[in-house]
């Protein structure tokens, strides 16, 4: 398959609209990461998504819309907090899941009766859906299980041949992929923290949970009601080991590891500060906003190094800080070191 390289002008735009009428797939740019779109209407467009990823089919799609007026084409029910949601965040970084209108196709949902939804607070991505004229699903645009991509060229490298075109949009400003926010039930649940945090919640009066598999391991007989969630994620070719605490404790930790890989090639993602002899040194940012950008790109950046081993400095120091956790666990296989 040829993939088509377009710009964000409206001539490459309008060009990607018809290939998802087409029913054909397009990466497209958002504030959080990149996203793999097809028509969230068409079934086999849907199934194509999850093969052009390699993605476990019970693992649910988010669907994308222009503006929060499209929301009610989807979903068939909408809570008085959802609303509060959708009318303090959107278009923004934050996904609500509600019940479905049967216009969705099961593939999209995972056969759910829910529906993941956002609008999100990128120019080039409202202008691409509403060209498409219909609600686009969009899991993220990279290999199941890689890092996200945060670049056009991180896409490239993974989706050419796969899919029918890339827009390139520049960098993605979040970093990360959005707070997912359920509200299908009684109490609305936050399934996966993002730059939407539980504090800007009880700041509009939306009194969430956080669920209780964010920093674990989930079971192989759990059924994921949002991406991100039961497989592995995140995670580049070198092995990842989080040592997490405050700086002294765990640039000393970090250094006493450096000694056991001699031979090897080694890779610290640091938030404190370089400060290691025989190591590739990325920065993380100094705070977990910066981090959340820089993440995924650092991962990228350390497999393209050739490295075997990545020590990621951690320590949750502000609201950003759940996003980071969430996604540098699973990158880690949850093979965390607390110092």
């Amino acid at each position: 398959m040829e993939t088509k390289i377009l710009k964000t002008t409206e001539n490459d735009i309008n060009t990607a609209g018809e290939i998802i009428r087409a029913g054909g797939l397009v990466a497209f740019p958002t504030e959080t990461v990149y996203g793999l779109g097809a028509s969230a209407f068409d079934a086999a467009a849907a199934k194509k998504i999850y093969a052009a990823k390699g993605r476990p089919s019970d693992n649910p799609l988010i669907v994308h819309v222009c503006g929060v007026e499209q929301i009610s084409e989807v979903a068939r029910e909408i809570p008085a907090d959802a609303r509060r949601v959708m009318d303090a965040f959107m278009p923004g970084p934050v996904t609500i899941i509600l019940k479905r209108n049967d216009i969705i196709p099961n593939t999209v949902t995972a056969g759910l009766d829910t529906v993941a939804i956002r609008c999100p607070d990128n120019d080039t991505a409202r202008r691409f859906i509403k060209a498409a004229g219909v609600p686009v699903a969009a899991p993220s645009a990279n290999l199941s299980g890689k890092p996200s991509p945060t670049k056009a060229e991180h896409v490239i490298k993974d989706m050419i041949g796969r899919i029918d075109a890339v827009i390139c949009g520049g960098s993605c400003e979040v970093g990360v992929e959005s707070t997912i926010v359920d509200f299908s039930s009684d109490v609305p649940v936050i399934l996966r923290p993002g730059a939407v945090t539980r504090t800007d919640l009880e700041k509009i009066g939306v009194h969430a949970l956080n669920d209780a598999n964010i920093l674990k391991e989930v079971s192989p007989d759990d059924v994921p009601k949002c991406p991100g969630t039961k497989y592995k994620h995140y995670a580049p070719d070198a092995q990842v080991i989080v040592v997490e605490g405050e700086k002294e404790a765990v640039q000393s930790k970090i250094k006493e590891l450096l000694q056991e890989c001699k031979g090897k090639i080694t890779g610290v993602l640091a938030m404190y500060g370089a400060e290691y002899d025989d190591a590739v040194i990325l920065s993380a940012g100094e705070s977990n906003r910066e981090y959340a950008r820089n993440l995924f790109a650092a991962l990228r950046e350390f497999d393209e190094l050739g490295a075997d081993i990545v020590f990621a400095e951690f320590c949750e120091r502000d609201g950003y800080g759940a996003a980071v956790k969430n996604r540098l666990y699973k990158a880690a296989s949850h093979n965390v070191i607390h110092v």
